[in-house]
């Protein structure tokens, strides 16, 4: 799985790292898009990471002490909002009380930030915003507006052509 992350260069720098560090251990299931320092330093900042946001399956961002003053780290969830991304925010220091993005929800929460609470939580994230695919079969179709109409109740319907003959009624002698 491939992943953009998204911290508070200024302050959070360490997490970052620890992140790379915990990318490139055997066993690991996600990759980093790209190193998110190098955007800051060019002219067309904006549009760079949209393009890394677009080429990566999730965004991680690593929350910090000051995660909410950060104008970058609020623009790149937008951004993954935009890109239709999912994402998902890590509580980067266990000692201090971390803040979320100034852009984020109300709603989104915060995970702790261990190997299997991380991976589980990213596979549950991306799974969730993996669109479900539906059979052509068993999608409503126009022609199905009966009720109990399904492909199995057709299958097992007789056809038509072979209903049973009506049997004459008997008189009463």
């Amino acid at each position: 799985m491939r992943v953009f992350v998204s911290f508070d260069e200024r302050y959070d720098r360490d997490l970052y790292d620890l992140f790379v560090e915990q990318s490139s251990r055997p066993g690991s299931s996600f990759e980093i898009v790209r190193d998110a320092s190098s955007a800051m330093r060019t002219k067309g900042w904006s549009e760079h990471p949209r393009s890394s946001i677009s080429a990566a399956d999730e965004v991680i961002v690593l929350c910090g002490e000051h995660t909410d003053e950060s104008l970058r780290v609020s623009i790149e969830l937008e951004i993954a909002r935009e890109e239709e991304k999912p994402y998902l925010l890590v509580w980067g220091r266990r000692d201090v009380m971390c803040t979320k993005p100034d852009s984020a929800r109300p709603t989104d929460g915060m995970y702790s930030w261990t190997r299997n609470i991380l991976e589980q939580q990213m596979a549950a994230t991306l799974r969730a915003a993996t669109p479900r695919v539906i059979p052509e079969a068993y999608k409503r179709r126009p022609d199905r507006a009966k009720v109990g109409t399904t492909p199995v109740a057709e299958a097992r319907a007789e056809p038509a052509s072979e209903e049973r003959p009506s049997v004459p009624k008997q008189r009463d002698s």
